[in-house]
């Protein structure tokens, strides 16, 4: 089943100081079968739209519908979603078995029926051997796998992601998210996951929407937005590290040029689109990630470098890029 939701405008009355605008207008679909991925910077309004779709949070305008079925105004309850948070929710004097099923055994439903749901997801999830152990007892991704059975076994229409993996170590995060994404591709339900952390959008999602202060900057596969951003800001936010916005003082254009550093390199002085002096040298594996001070400009650029092409600090050189790679904002503010 589909999710939508259009117009979502949410603010918050603060004492004494203006509204605090948390949704401005939010439109996000998700297809059935579909992951959608929500990323932005704290603050960004990501949480609250996550609550406002599970029911904890009212809309002051704007609407959200499961498929054909208009839930705005519907309790949590009997929105038939089931919402991961980040601390996952646990409940400590239960074992793993009796947290799976605990959402099925406050419906009532046959002591029977709820164990074999709880051993089918705990199969599918690995935990099939830690169904008598408590949360204390298990790491922090065995704990994250049991929040996801336990909204599994609810067979819900959506399943929303609330920064599910924030709390585990990267090596960790990286073997969870691939679980994660497996069993979404295996329930074929729609799926809405919250995230800061644009690496993780970016491996996770089907598509991604950008926000930033309550609004959508960008919708787009990764590709399409790391390769075609929108704005400056989807520019400086997605990719492996923030595209340079280089003002009209550096580039003699009105408005921004964003290139990303693994785009740009050194030539020799006075043969680029500008000279700069290497600043600091950070190592980066087998790159390097040189912070260059634009030559009387006061700006600071990055540049990813082969570790064999590593200059030294201090060193002068230009800097280039193609111009198939750079992105131009002509109405975006000048810095």
């Amino acid at each position: 089943m589909s999710l939508r939701v259009t117009g979502a405008r949410r603010a918050y009355v603060k004492r004494g100081r203006d509204d605090v605008v948390a949704l401005d207008g939010v439109d996000v679909s998700v297809a059935e079968g579909e992951l959608v991925v929500v990323v932005g910077p704290s603050g960004s309004g990501k949480s609250t739209l996550l609550r406002a779709i599970a029911g904890l949070e009212q809309l002051d305008e704007g609407s959200v519908h499961l498929g054909s079925r208009d839930v705005t105004h519907l309790p949590a309850g009997k929105r038939d979603v089931s919402l991961v948070f980040q601390d996952y929710a646990l409940f400590p004097h239960l074992d793993v078995a009796a947290n799976i099923g605990f959402g099925l055994a406050a419906r009532r439903m046959r002591s029977s029926a709820i164990r074999d749901k709880v051993d089918a997801a705990a199969r599918l999830l690995e935990l099939d051997r830690l169904l008598d152990r408590r949360p204390r007892e298990l790491s922090g991704g065995e704990q994250q796998r049991v929040a996801l059975a336990r909204a599994m076994v609810r067979e819900p229409v959506a399943f929303l992601m609330d920064e599910p993996l924030s709390n585990l170590d990267a090596a960790l995060r990286l073997r969870t998210r691939a679980q994660t994404r497996e069993l979404q591709r295996r329930l074929g339900v729609a799926m809405l996951y919250v995230t800061h952390d644009q690496d993780e959008a970016m491996a996770l999602a089907d598509r991604m929407v950008v926000l930033r202060a309550g609004r959508v900057e960008q919708v787009g596969t990764p590709d399409e937005v790391y390769r075609h951003p929108a704005t400056p800001f989807v520019a400086s936010f997605v990719g492996p590290l923030p595209a340079n916005l280089l003002p009209s003082r550096i580039t003699l254009r009105p408005g921004l040029v964003a290139v990303r550093p693994e785009r740009t390199r050194l030539v020799s002085l006075g043969e680029g689109n500008f000279d700069a002096v290497v600043a600091a040298v950070e190592p980066a594996g087998e790159e390097v990630v040189l912070v260059l001070e634009v030559l009387g400009a006061w700006h600071q650029v990055l540049c990813r470098v082969p570790s064999g092409e590593r200059p030294d600090a201090g060193a002068k050189a230009g800097v280039t890029w193609d111009v198939a790679d750079e992105h131009y904002f002509p109405d975006a503010e000048d810095e």
